[in-house]
């Protein structure tokens, strides 16, 4: 049997959690399979690996010798896999544009522009409400732009080395049913939400935390706090069991309205990120634009929100280039 680089990897998941069984499940494989393909390894090698008891897997000398090498073999290969993919995928940035997203509400916008700008395109899109996901992705050049939302103050990971620009900085908002005793104002504290359910779209972000904070700060403990797709969060705000937790760039919805929260106490942070040594970061500047563009579109929409945030510096579209992260 030839050693390849998977088997190596076998051989770091079993040392990693110490034992063949756990390391079965990490790696998605049946006990039984994994043990014989670890012996097929260990005869490939001249010798065993681990020493085996009922506490677990042990590294022998000989398993820490290939532990070392494995350790230094798999993340390089990684690296040339990654700059690969990024001179590969992005050999024709301006005619390829592979667009992920966190569901947020400026994509539509981007991508109509994208392919009014460049009909010939090929424009592909992912979407997750994962952003762990779409680091990874960017860094490892399966993707060419990323579309994220933050809240407050929060950067990007730094692990990926990664670049990204705020787009815009908005306050967040409730939407309330028509008939809510909150829905007419101008703006609604916190506080005078005490009594109600909240309805939110899902996320792996510090949003709940921060929410949290806010409506302790407000003075109160949120009674319930629903996470679901957005679809079933309307209904759910229709139906007066709940009020969402939305952006102001949230499109209109009949019977509903989008009310600012007083004092801005949450925030949220729309941003475009990219890989800097990627074909696609000298398109950037263009991507940026055209992302401030939508999101100027579809907060037009909300007439009482621009009525509010009309004086607020901090809020807003962002001024390209002053904001830019190289994380």
């Amino acid at each position: 049997m030839n050693l390849e680089l998977r088997h190596l990897k076998v051989v770091c998941t079993i040392a990693e959690t110490g034992s063949v069984t756990k390391a079965a499940s990490t790696l998605g494989l049946a006990q039984p399979a994994l043990t014989a393909q670890l012996q097929r390894i260990e005869r490939a090698l001249g010798g065993p690996l681990f020493d085996r008891d009922r506490r677990g897997a042990r590294p022998t000398a000989l398993g820490e010798l290939v532990l070392a090498r494995a350790r230094v073999l798999l993340p390089a290969m990684k690296g040339l896999q990654d700059e690969a993919a990024r001179l590969a995928g992005n050999g024709s940035a301006l005619t390829r544009y592979r667009i992920g997203s966190t569901m947020g509400p400026i994509v539509g916008g981007l991508l109509r522009r994208l392919a009014e700008d460049q009909p010939q395109a090929q424009i592909t899109t992912y979407s997750t409400w994962l952003r762990d996901e779409l680091y990874e992705k960017l860094a490892g050049g399966r993707l060419d732009f990323g579309l994220i939302g933050m809240c407050g103050d929060s950067s990007p990971s730094a692990e990926f080395g990664l670049s990204w620009e705020a787009v815009a900085v908005d306050g967040v908002c409730v939407m309330l049913p028509e008939n809510h005793r909150a829905a007419k104002a101008d703006e609604v504290a916190l506080a005078d939400l005490a009594d109600d359910n909240w309805v939110a779209a899902p996320g792996d972000g510090c949003f709940a935390d921060c929410f949290a904070a806010a409506c302790a700060r407000a003075g109160f403990t949120p009674r319930q706090v629903f996470e679901i797709d957005v679809r079933a969060a309307i209904d759910m705000v229709e139906s007066g069991a709940a009020i969402g937790i939305c952006q102001p760039t949230f499109r209109p919805t009949p019977g509903l309205v989008t009310v600012p929260l007083a004092g801005t106490p949450l925030r949220w942070r729309h941003l475009v990120g990219w890989h800097p040594e990627s074909t696609a970061a000298g398109v950037a500047h263009r991507v940026v634009e055209h992302a401030t563009e939508s999101y100027r579109e579809s907060v037009g929409r909300n007439t009482r929100y621009l009525e509010w945030v009309a004086g607020k510096p901090r809020l807003g579209v962002q001024r390209s280039g002053e904001r830019l992260l190289a994380i």
